[in-house]
């Protein structure tokens, strides 16, 4: 089980940490206008039925398990966008924003993503703030931070390995 918990309400952290919950990640939601600037050799697209194999097996690499339900929904929904790199596909995105999650090889596949999204659904987006890198990149690129969370979980946790952008139900 998972949870995002405002970080400067005290008692909610405290309320959760006594019932079984470990912070996992410190998380900064994000608002701004859309950038509109390419990050060279990386495209972004709109994802397809025959993209799903790929991003299952990246989010496979990146957090241990699939999230191809979530994936499937977005691209019926058409808002799920992948990031092609050296002709294949290093990145996805079920959306932009609150309630949707991005996953990555690396930071370039991020910033190509967010960079191509034409609004940031919702009140914003996730990032994680210790990914310094991709934190320092949104700031120079306008982006604002609204407010500071903390991504906790009760039980099972498996550290990402590869750049992510969570959403606030998962």
């Amino acid at each position: 089980m998972r949870l995002v918990q405002a970080a400067y309400h005290n008692r909610s952290l405290s309320l959760y940490t006594k019932l079984g919950f470990d912070v996992q990640e410190p998380l900064v939601n994000l608002q701004g206008a859309p950038m509109a600037i390419a990050i060279p050799g990386h495209s972004v697209r709109p994802a397809t039925e025959a993209d799903l194999a790929a991003c299952n097996r990246l989010c496979q690499q990146v957090h241990g398990f699939g999230r191809g339900h979530e994936l499937h929904q977005a691209i019926q929904r058409g808002t799920a966008t992948v990031v092609e790199h050296d002709n294949r596909i290093t990145g996805y995105a079920t959306l932009i924003g609150f309630f949707g999650h991005a996953v990555g090889e690396s930071n370039a596949d991020l910033k190509a993503l967010i960079d191509a999204a034409k609004t940031f659904e919702g009140p914003g987006f996730l990032l994680p703030s210790r990914n310094s890198e991709l934190f320092r990149w949104c700031l120079q690129h306008g982006l604002r931070v609204v407010q500071p969370l903390t991504l906790m979980s009760l039980s099972l946790y498996t550290q990402p390995q590869g750049a992510f952008l969570p959403s606030i139900v998962f």
